[in-house]
């Protein structure tokens, strides 16, 4: 495994983390499978958890906190996520703060993810949703700084809107955020442009998330695929999306290298960014876990390929189904 500085935190994180969204709350999990794959995760060096209390209401948060006591010898860094109080996913511009994070409500969910974690300090606390037009307000500031005063949270970062990269630059700028979390793969080039640049001036740690485009980048879906209704990504994987995300998965397969499988190629695109500290597949199966840590020592991609990938990029714009 190899380990990468995040940012001014100056922690060593694991350059593969273990996104955790998919151990609670979707169809197929299997709560032995999940501490199976999630302890062979920590024995193989991944150190780095990214959770949310909105994965089922705090679940994948206890999950994470049972991982923590199971390995008191081990540093293991937890980040997890305050839900929107007006539960809508992603924020749309004209979402006011005082109804999505009032300054109560960020302490409330912060005491929520500590019980839930069992820590008396959270590593990282996100806002799970965001828009840059809550940038210059007083009382998201207030709050995040009495929680850090309090020893409640070591560092602050955003979770950008999907396909809303440069949604939070301003945010980024008043100094108070270390970390942001954005949708990064294959596809979704887009931060490169400014968001990447800024975080490297200001020293701020990037995870990427989304590596296999909610699994298209796994090169498993046809445009026959199905979810149970209850998946969330029955509502995601309409068919206007499906369609095009298979299209654009089949058209890398001509410049994969001998040996290397699409799961690999996507995971090893990202690594073979240096503005990227850490990426977050979700990992609900052990053979998952070891086939994606053993992409942190194979290195990133040759300069060939990754020009050939430059013209896989898709911008897309948040649309009623993308969430």
């Amino acid at each position: 495994m190899q380990y990468r500085r995040f940012g001014r935190s100056d922690w060593k994180i694991s350059d593969i983390g273990y996104g955790m969204w998919g151990l609670a709350g979707w169809t197929g999990s299997d709560r032995k499978e999940t501490d199976d794959s999630l302890n062979l995760a920590v024995e193989s060096g991944v150190n780095f958890f990214d959770t949310a209390w909105g994965y089922a209401e705090g679940l994948s948060e206890k999950i994470l906190g049972e991982l923590i006591k199971r390995y008191p010898d081990k540093k293991l860094y937890a980040a997890t996520k305050i839900p929107p109080k007006n539960r809508q996913w992603p924020s749309k511009p004209g979402f006011a703060l005082k109804d999505v994070f009032p300054a109560d409500y960020i302490i409330e969910y912060a005491e929520k993810s500590l019980s839930n974690l069992g820590l008396e300090r959270i590593d990282l606390l996100q806002f799970h949703v965001w828009e840059d037009g809550w940038a210059q307000e007083d009382e998201w500031k207030e709050a995040i700084r009495k929680l850090t005063a309090e020893g409640k949270v070591d560092r602050w970062g955003i979770s950008v809107n999907r396909w809303e990269p440069d949604n939070c630059l301003r945010t980024l700028e008043t100094g108070l955020i270390d970390a942001v979390q954005v949708i990064y793969n294959i596809f979704d080039q887009a931060p490169e442009d400014n968001l990447f640049p800024l975080c490297k001036k200001l020293d701020i740690g990037v995870i990427a998330r989304v590596p296999f485009d909610e699994g298209t980048l796994t090169g498993t879906f046809t445009k026959e695929t199905t979810f149970p209704a209850d998946d969330w990504r029955s509502t995601y994987f309409v068919p206007e999306n499906l369609n095009a995300s298979v299209d654009h998965a089949e058209a890398l397969r001509p410049i994969i290298p001998n040996g290397m499988t699409m799961p690999e190629l996507a995971l090893r695109f990202i690594l073979s960014n240096p503005d990227v500290h850490t990426t977050i597949p979700g990992m609900r199966k052990l053979p998952h876990v070891k086939s994606n840590v053993a992409v942190s020592d194979t290195g990133g991609l040759s300069e060939d390929i990754l020009d050939k990938l430059k013209e896989h990029r898709w911008d897309r714009e948040p649309t009623q189904w993308s969430q």
